[in-house]
């Protein structure tokens, strides 16, 4: 959502993300929206182009940076082979193995949870198709074969030393506290993986990572493996090894660490069987900055030798006031001057395209001037799937972080033009009037005489400029 708004770091850089989700979960509800969300905004690049406005980030497969052929699944997640529908005793061949390493296995595996059935298993027994249930000593058995992945040796083999890591991960279930640690360790050692190609600029690669600690409730059921009362717990045992075997080691360039006060509005406790669909929250939102300040850290304090960081640097958010619902004006001044204005102009461009643009589309002369916007475009699967979709999922995402608890509110969507951003006052005046339709169609239109190469490049940039031209002049935004 920020690189579609086109939130992005102060460099002269230009980045090309490569995501690449690991989570056994197949069926998670979130996992799937974020993939769809993914593809769309791949697929708006792709008709618009970057660098024009909005989404000028390009975002890419794995599959379409290194173009390969049915080597790579092309989707943006990690394929974990064997773990559907396979217990964890079997993942790990338990029956082949003689006795002695039968009692030793059962006993670094001892224990028991619950499984997605709500019945009471040995570890052993657990199934994984769900994920690892809060238990990262399962997981990073099974993540380590990462290291061994199609996907592990094409990332390092178009690895250069240009290009950095950053890993995101929560610390209190069980895949992300596995999965930062195992992937962390193999990248560093690198040298000692011959399947791998770029071995010395991947060893010293500059790598940063976002680790999350508790920050949403739990309803409480005492049937479900995940229990609010463990997070606390798990996440003392997660940073207690990572004070050894992360930063301990020095093998993290830029650390950062969030959570909150976990005690508002509960999410629901599903394991996983359900789906497992939670709201947004605004933790996630900054989490997501911590990528934008690690893209701003130059490369002279991000040096690494030998796998070893020279100048490990360990960061946290902090918010102005300690408010229930979180408005621009509570982060920090650097962090409120580069979200305001982006944020502002996509939640703009979304409310006329929701609100105006069939009474607008061919009457207006910013519609008419070439490349026409008229209504076959509006058909067309650009306009009509990847974006509106697109666009609606920001909707949901601003909505779902309003009613979160702590909220982010900083936009007013189903208000009034004038009433868009919480704390901003429109001027108005004998020669200022108010923001409607009737002003953006003219904005609209005084800036549609450039040429464009397409409909779907020319709604883009027209928008992207349109409404950063309202916001400065009607809102006082800077940019």
């Amino acid at each position: 959502m920020l690189l579609a708004a086109r939130v992005e770091p102060n460099s002269e850089r230009e980045y090309e993300i490569v995501p690449i989700i690991i989570d056994p979960h197949k069926g998670n509800e979130d996992l799937k929206r974020t993939v769809r969300l993914l593809n769309n905004y791949q697929s708006i690049c792709e008709e618009a182009g970057t660098n024009n406005g909005f989404f000028g980030t390009k975002i890419s497969t794995l599959e379409k940076l290194v173009k390969t052929q049915n080597r790579l699944a092309g989707t943006f997640t990690f394929n974990l082979q064997q773990v559907a529908n396979t217990r964890f005793k079997d993942y790990i061949g338990y029956k082949e193995l003689d006795e002695p390493n039968q009692a030793l296995t059962s006993l670094l595996f001892s224990g028991s949870s619950i499984n997605k059935n709500g019945e009471k298993v040995d570890l052993l027994d657990i199934e994984m198709d769900i994920g690892f249930i809060g238990n990262p000593n399962i997981g990073s058995v099974v993540l380590n074969q990462f290291k061994d992945s199609e996907e592990f040796k094409e990332f390092a083999s178009n690895y250069s030393a240009e290009d950095r890591i950053f890993i995101i991960s929560s610390i209190f279930g069980g895949t992300g506290a596995a999965g930062f640690p195992t992937i962390l360790k193999n990248i560093r050692d690198a040298m000692n993986n011959p399947n791998l190609n770029s071995k010395g600029f991947l060893q010293d690669s500059k790598i940063g990572a976002i680790t999350v600690l508790p920050y949403f409730n739990i309803e409480k059921d005492n049937d479900s493996p995940i229990q609010k009362s463990n997070f606390i717990a798990k996440t003392k045992a997660a940073l207690s090894y990572y004070k050894d075997n992360v930063t301990g080691n020095r093998s993290v360039n830029a650390l950062y660490y969030i959570g909150d006060d976990f005690t508002g509005k509960p999410y629901k406790n599903d394991p996983g069987d359900n789906g497992q669909m939670n709201d947004a929250h605004f933790i996630e939102l900054a989490s997501a900055l911590a990528l934008i300040d690690f893209l701003e850290i130059p490369d002279g304090e991000l040096v690494t030798e030998n796998g070893k960081a020279l100048k490990p640097v360990y960061k946290e958010l902090g918010i102005r006031n300690d408010s229930a619902q979180i408005k621009f004006s509570d982060f920090e001044d650097s962090i409120e001057r580069k979200i305001t204005m982006p944020i502002s102009q996509f939640a703009l461009f979304r409310k006329y395209l929701n609100e105006h643009i069939s009474d607008a589309i061919e009457k207006e002369a910013w519609s008419n001037n070439k490349p026409e916007i008229n209504n076959k475009f509006l058909d067309d699967t650009f306009y009509r799937t990847h974006l509106t979709e697109f666009l609606n999922s920001f909707k949901e995402w601003l909505s779902e972080m309003s009613d979160n608890r702590r909220g982010f509110s900083p936009i007013n969507l189903n208000s009034e033009l004038n009433r868009l951003i919480e704390d901003r006052t429109v001027k108005t005046g004998w020669f200022s009037g108010k923001v409607n339709y009737v002003m953006f169609d003219n904005r609209l239109s005084k800036l549609s005489k450039k040429a464009y190469n397409s409909p779907a490049q020319k709604l883009v940039n027209l928008f992207y400029n349109t409404t950063q031209q309202i916001l400065i002049s009607k809102y006082g935004l800077k940019k």
